[in-house]
């Protein structure tokens, strides 16, 4: 528009205001509306997930340590998972990765960024990330890893989100991957029933549609980190042959605080994003939970308004695969979603860390 219209002299003054000035609004609202359709979001174009094929049956753990499947399976929900006998998480990163790269149609040189949520990598260094990059040939990517537990995903998922919502990339991959095996204590039965090995990877790119990542709501609580931790292994407790006696390489958990801060707070940052968000329960087309408890679940759904129709779970037949939970629930249920599902995923893992994330599936 000329804004050379707008000229000031006083004999002009009024007829030009009430000519021009509807036609200028007009032009104004439609920019608003035309910048408001073009924001570029981050959706999930892809998503695949991968599961070794042993199952540790609840009936095998009887034989393990001193429980039983009618009190796990009360407790937690859970009646099998699944265990990788060789190799690391890397080796399950490859695997996802190939069925994420073969599903979308792309080669491994077209990714830009991979970001690894883990607490089981490969090493101390270097990253996870870059171990599958190499593994998979992905040659123009950088990577890194990100550790928050069983909430690494959503942090992930998150941090991915602003290089493509910047227009800094094209194709961001976010993988949650664990081998939790690797780190669990056979002999404690706290920690041995819960968790499994596994895990699936999404990948972001632009949306001028409105539809992927909308909004996330994420916390931390660093005082409650002696609750769920691995003692030793790091630098406040390096690994020594005492450290080893001790047992403090394996997770320790405290269920019963756990289970208090994480019944509550998962639930609510799932009622938080809603709220933000003006969602109503009739608006969720899904919850996406965090698969460490059923009772935490079914609390999450219940404060969301949600019936168990709209929830996804695999907790019976994959436990708490840490940061693989989330991307291996979309992986199961990726055929009955719609373009422009509401859904909200929600985590909650040791730190303590949380939070929940709405986005509106995008194919």
């Amino acid at each position: 528009m000329n804004l050379g219209l707008f000229a000031f002299e006083k004999k002009h003054l009024s007829r030009n205001i009430f000519i021009i000035l509807p036609a200028y609004i007009k032009e104004f609202f439609k920019k608003l509306y035309s910048d408001f359709m073009s924001k570029i979001h981050a959706a999930i174009t892809a998503v695949h997930g991968y599961v070794p094929d042993y199952r540790l049956t609840n009936q095998e753990l009887e034989k393990m340590v001193d429980t039983n499947d009618e009190w796990i399976t009360s407790r937690t929900g859970i009646k099998e998972r699944r265990i990788m006998k060789d190799g690391a998480s890397s080796d399950m990163g490859v695997k996802v990765m190939e069925g994420l790269l073969a599903k979308r149609g792309i080669s491994a040189d077209e990714i830009d960024l991979l970001i690894c949520t883990t607490v089981t990598p490969d090493h101390v260094f270097p990253a996870t990330a870059n171990i599958i990059c190499d593994k998979i040939g992905a040659k123009n990517a950088w990577g890194f890893d990100l550790s928050a537990a069983c909430s690494g995903f959503l942090y992930g998922l998150t941090t991915g989100a602003q290089f493509i919502q910047t227009g800094m990339y094209k194709k961001v991959v976010v993988i949650g991957i664990d081998k939790m095996s690797a780190i669990i204590d056979y002999e404690d039965r706290a920690t041995c029933i819960i968790f499994g090995d596994g895990g699936g990877a999404v990948l972001l790119e632009a949306n001028n549609e409105g539809l992927g990542i909308q909004d996330s709501y994420l916390k931390s609580d660093g005082s409650g980190r002696q609750f769920l931790f691995m003692k030793a292994g790091g630098s406040a407790f390096p690994a020594t042959r005492e450290t080893v006696e001790k047992r403090e390489h394996f997770a320790y958990q405290e269920g019963k605080t756990v289970f208090k801060f994480a019944v509550t707070n998962m639930a609510d940052a799932a009622a938080t994003i809603m709220e933000r968000n003006n969602l109503t329960a009739d608006d969720i087309a899904w919850l996406v939970p965090h698969q460490a408890n059923k009772r935490i679940i079914d609390a999450t759904a219940s404060r969301m308004g949600v019936g168990p129709e709209k929830v996804m779970l695999n907790i019976e037949k994959y436990g708490n695969t840490t940061n693989g939970t989330l991307p291996l629930c979309l992986w199961e249920w990726e055929s009955q979603l719609k373009k422009g599902d509401n859904i909200v995923l929600a985590a909650f893992g040791g730190g303590f860390t949380w939070g929940a994330t709405y986005l509106k599936w995008a194919y």
